[in-house]
This record gives structure tokens, C-alpha cells and sequence, in this order.
């Protein structure tokens, strides 16, 4: 390969980051005008508190910008940035909704895990590792009997002979021994 085959081929990747960087602006632009469904809002609009004129409109001419009144228009805009923290304060009460509605539709399956002092408990091998993990190897080693439990959903486990072990188990690595 020549030096001037190398200069053709930068050349051609600077060609390639101007088109991007040119693109950029539209893209940006197109992301800032568009309505999110969590908000109902443009991001646009909560920022300047009415809603952009795109490129489009002023090239193709559309009924917004054919009516332009700038005294009315003016007036809108002092209302609107009157009512902006309002409807960010709305925005932000439908985000936290949208939230709650999300962590409903997951937490629906999830099944609390809790245990009693003195109920048996046996102990996930993944985490404790107490007996070589193998293919055909336990899953669960135990049982274990619960003493103790902490606040942070952990428990202080005795073995069969009553020796503490040395570590406190989450719930999660934990599960109930039927005998």
C-alpha cells in the first residue's frame, strides 16, 4: 500500500465523521421535539415551556406558522412560562406513577422469603461452596436450624451437632427443610 492510498483512506474516514457530525444536529433536534411517553411532554417543552417549531414547518408552510400573530404569540409564551412548574410538577407525578406501575408488574412474582427462630433451613452450595460443585453434585447442603436473625433479612445458622457456622445467611440462599 502506497502513502497515497493511505491519505485516500483517511481521507475518506474524515469524509465519513463530517456526514456524522452534520447528521448529529438533526438527530438531537429530532430527540428534543419528540413527545416521551413517560412525561406526555417534549423535552423541549419543559424546558421553554412551549413547543418547537421544526425546520420542516418553516420550509413547508403549515397552519401554525402561516397564522403567526407575534403579539399573540407573545402572550402565550409569558403564560406558558408561568405555568412551566406546573407541568414539570405534573410530569414529575407521572414519571413517579409510571414508576410504581413498573415495580408492580415485576414485584408481582417476587415471593418474600422469611424465617423463624428454630425452624430448619437448608443452605444453597453455590454460595457456601461446602461441598464440591460438580454437574451431579447437591444443589443444597443442610439441614441447618435458624438461631438468630438479623435485621438486614440475614440468619445465624447451628448444624446438626449445634455448631455455629461461621458467616450469617441471607434469605435468599436459604430454604426451607421439610422433614
Amino acid at each position: 500500500m502506497t502513502i497515497q492510498e493511505d491519505d485516500e483512506q483517511f481521507l475518506f474516514s474524515i469524509a465519513d465523521v463530517a456526514a456524522v457530525v452534520d447528521g448529529l444536529s438533526n438527530v438531537l433536534w429530532a430527540h428534543r421535539t419528540t413527545f416521551k411517553k413517560s412525561t406526555v411532554e417534549t423535552p423541549f417543552s419543559l424546558v421553554y415551556g412551549s413547543e418547537a417549531v421544526i425546520p420542516a414547518e418553516i420550509l413547508v408552510p403549515t397552519h401554525r406558522v402561516a397564522n403567526f400573530d407575534e403579539e399573540a404569540n407573545n402572550e402565550a409564551l409569558c403564560e406558558n412560562l408561568n405555568l412551566i412548574k406546573e407541568r414539570k410538577l405534573m410530569t414529575s407525578i407521572r414519571e413517579a406513577n409510571n414508576k410504581q406501575q413498573v415495580a408492580k408488574y415485576y414485584n408481582k412474582r417476587v415471593r418474600a422469603l422469611s424465617f423463624d427462630v428454630g425452624e430448619w433451613v437448608l443452605r444453597n452450595n453455590d454460595a457456601s461452596r461446602a461441598e464440591k460443585i460438580s454437574k451431579l453434585g447437591p444443589n443444597w447442603e443442610g439441614p441447618y436450624q435458624v438461631v438468630a436473625i438479623n435485621e438486614a433479612g440475614s440468619y445465624k445458622l447451628v448444624d446438626i451437632e449445634r455448631r455455629n457456622l461461621p458467616n450469617a445467611w441471607h434469605a435468599a440462599l436459604l430454604k426451607r427443610y421439610y422433614a
